[in-house]
């Protein structure tokens, strides 16, 4: 898995690039973690709030303010938080922060990972451990990856995703699990040195390819209980997600030149990495380095291929890109 030594060389030759993704890419995992969960809102509310430049006014723009200041704490301390059971209750408090209730606490009564169908009729996917065994499983958890972290004896592109796989079949709080999985994965992979996360948001690329993520964890949880169940499909959707994110960062960062060409490339690579209508401003910040006529000019020719379409006109004018013109899955 590549990607560190780019990163680096990278954070000295152009910051300033760099601190451009982290914008995008916190923006992007805040919307798409939580549309992940169904709570969702118009994006220039949502980029308002992730940026500070507003507050929220519901639940829904509260749980989004709540995962951005989550996202926030790795970013800035990842390596002053060691996994213990009291880091992820602080993960789960600051995504409801903003909201009265049992933030940080585990479940008191026993839950199910179900699928919502839209006739109406639901499907259990996965039935979790019960309540009252809940803080003994979750201190034998952490108890059980510090050891094996320490041993060295398997690979942390090996421990960490199957550290979420159990995570989320002991599902411990009562709301949450799965945006507090996500933040648990940028955050042990931040400390195992892999940072991709900061500058391509993994958040998105879950979305991106959904239907795969809740399959391959779903088919891996079948006989967890029992300790027979059977992580590779889990495990290799996971390392596809990683692949696909070291690849945007090196596109997007290996086009930041001054050639026509390169930076016409660029704003190619970031369209089609769209999945929702978006803003000429979104393509700007994906692009550092990139005049707005260039993106214009490359945007008319897209259309005029049949790649996007545009939504509106003038200042409020978004444009959506085509079904079955980008890659759904995340080896794409």
């Amino acid at each position: 898995m590549g990607g560190r030594r780019g990163q680096d060389l990278f954070r000295k030759q152009r910051p300033e690039v760099l601190e451009g993704l982290r914008t995008v890419a916190v923006v992007e995992s805040t919307e798409s973690s939580n549309r992940l969960e169904g709570i969702s809102i118009p994006h220039h509310r949502l980029e308002k709030i992730v940026l500070h430049q507003t507050a929220p006014r519901n639940r829904s723009e509260q749980e989004i303010a709540g995962y951005r200041d989550a996202l926030n704490l790795i970013h800035e301390s990842a390596d002053d938080m060691p996994f213990t059971v009291g880091v992820i209750q602080q993960l789960h408090q600051q995504v409801f922060r903003y909201l009265p209730g049992s933030a940080g606490h585990w479940k008191m009564s026993d839950n199910e990972i179900v699928e919502r169908h839209t006739d109406g009729s639901v499907r259990v996917r996965f039935r979790p451990v019960p309540a009252v065994a809940t803080p003994h499983l979750m201190r034998e958890f952490v108890e059980h990856f510090a050891k094996d972290q320490q041993d060295r004896t398997v690979d942390s592109l090996v421990l960490v995703p199957l550290a979420i796989l159990d995570f989320l079949c002991i599902h411990p709080f009562t709301d949450g699990n799965g945006r507090v999985a996500r933040l648990i994965t940028l955050l042990l992979l931040y400390r195992s040195g892999y940072e991709v996360g900061r500058y391509i948001s993994l958040e998105r690329i879950f979305e991106d390819s959904k239907e795969s993520y809740y399959e391959t964890l779903e088919s891996s949880s079948q006989g967890w209980h029992e300790g027979a169940h059977d992580a590779h499909p889990w495990l290799d959707y996971f390392w596809g997600v990683l692949l696909r994110a070291h690849r945007e960062f090196e596109d997007r960062v290996g086009h930041v030149t001054t050639g026509r060409g390169a930076k016409t490339e660029q704003v190619r690579r970031a369209v089609r990495a769209k999945n929702l209508p978006f803003s000429i401003s979104e393509l700007e910040r994906d692009c550092p380095g990139v005049s707005r006529e260039l993106i214009r000019r490359v945007l008319r020719e897209m259309r005029d291929a049949g790649e996007i379409e545009t939504q509106g006109a003038g200042r409020g004018a978004r444009w959506r890109p085509l079904a079955g013109k980008r890659p759904a899955s995340p080896l794409g």
